[in-house]
């Protein structure tokens, strides 16, 4: 996966998450479309790590292809 596929996941989240933030409420769905959410904002954690993760590498000429994505549990255990 390269830069490009990674922002393209990016931004197919974000829209998800923009959607899910848009429909309308029914308590039906609503434990569904938020465990929905959470999901999509895990993913985006762990893509945005691994976007940074490679353009660390490729700032200092390293091979950016040798990362991998990091689990949900390490990304969300980062101190801001």
């Amino acid at each position: 996966m390269d830069d490009q596929d990674i922002q393209g996941q990016i931004e197919a989240l974000v829209a998800e998450e923009h959607q899910l933030f848009e429909a309308k409420p029914d308590p039906t769905e609503d434990a569904e479309r938020h465990k929905r959410l959470e999901a999509v904002r895990h993913e985006l954690d762990r893509c945005w790590d691994l976007l940074r993760q490679r353009r660390g590498r490729e700032e200092f000429d390293l091979d950016p292809d040798v990362v991998s994505a990091r689990d949900a549990e390490t990304v969300e255990g980062y101190q801001q």
